[in-house]
C-alpha cells in the first residue's frame, strides 16, 4: 500500500470493517478533529486536546477559559498556523480515530519525563498520543493510525520514530500510548526501559524514495 500525500495512508488492517483513510490534520479537518472528541467516551481527549506533553511544568488556563478550552484553543492555533500536530483515521469518511505525533522538541514535558526523558541526541519524532471512538474500539484501527503515522513521518523526511507503549494491559482510557505489542508488531524495537511496564520503542524509517517535505493538503 502506497503513502499518498493529503490521503497519507490507506491501511487495511485484521478485524477492520472497511478501510481506515489516515489524513494529516489541518485546518480544513479541524471541526472532524472536535466531532470526533465530542462523542462520548472521550472526555479525556476533549480535556487534553494533546496540548498536556506540549508543556511543561504547570499550566494555568488564561482567565474566563477552562483548561479543557484553553488546549482546545492554543491545539486550534497550531493546525491554523500550519503545523501538523497529528493525524485522524476515517472509515467511511467519518473520523474515528487519532494520533499525536511530531517533532521530539515539540513535547517539551518529555524532557524532564523519568519514563519519556531523552535516550540520545539523534533527531527523533515522538508519538505520544492515540484516541479510537469507544464505538469502534478492538478492531484494528489503532494499527491502522500507526500505520499511516510511520508513512506521514517518511513523507516529511524523518528517520527515526519512538514512542512510549504501556506493556501491561490496563483500562482503555489508560492506553493512549498505545500498547507494546502493536509496536512489536509494527517493527518496532525497544531501545530503554526506565519503568517496568513502560518501554521506549524506535524504529527506522527513512524518508521515502525520491520524497521531499512538502506541504500539507487540505
Amino acid at each position: 500500500m502506497k503513502a499518498g500525500f493529503g490521503a497519507t495512508k490507506v491501511a487495511r488492517a485484521a478485524g477492520i470493517a472497511g478501510r481506515i483513510d489516515v489524513r494529516p490534520l489541518t485546518a480544513a479537518r479541524w471541526a472532524d478533529l472536535t466531532d470526533l472528541f465530542d462523542r462520548p467516551g472521550a472526555s479525556i481527549a476533549r480535556g487534553c486536546y494533546c496540548m498536556f506533553y506540549r508543556r511543561s511544568g504547570a499550566y494555568t488556563p488564561p482567565p474566563g477559559l477552562t483548561h479543557a478550552q484553553a488546549n482546545k484553543r492554543d491545539l486550534k492555533a497550531l493546525v491554523d498556523r500550519g503545523v501538523v500536530p497529528g493525524l485522524i483515521g476515517y472509515e467511511d469518511r467519518r473520523p474515528v480515530g487519532w494520533i499525536s505525533l511530531g517533532p521530539r522538541e515539540d513535547y517539551a514535558k518529555l524532557v524532564r519525563s523519568p519514563v519519556m526523558k531523552p535516550v540520545d541526541d539523534k533527531p527523533v519524532w515522538s508519538i505520544v498520543c492515540f484516541f479510537v471512538d469507544a464505538k469502534v474500539r478492538h478492531r484494528g484501527i489503532a494499527h491502522a493510525l500507526l500505520e499511516g503515522a510511520v508513512a506521514w513521518a517518511r513523507e516529511q523526511g524523518v528517520t527515526l520514530l519512538e514512542a512510549y507503549p504501556q506493556d501491561k494491559k490496563s483500562g482503555d482510557d489508560n492506553m493512549w500510548f498505545g500498547a507494546k505489542p502493536m509496536f512489536d508488531r509494527a517493527g518496532f524495537v525497544e531501545v530503554a526501559r526506565r519503568k517496568p511496564a513502560r518501554p521506549v520503542m524506535r524504529k527506522t524509517v527513512g524518508p521515502a524514495h525520491g520524497k521531499t517535505r512538502r506541504e500539507p493538503s487540505a
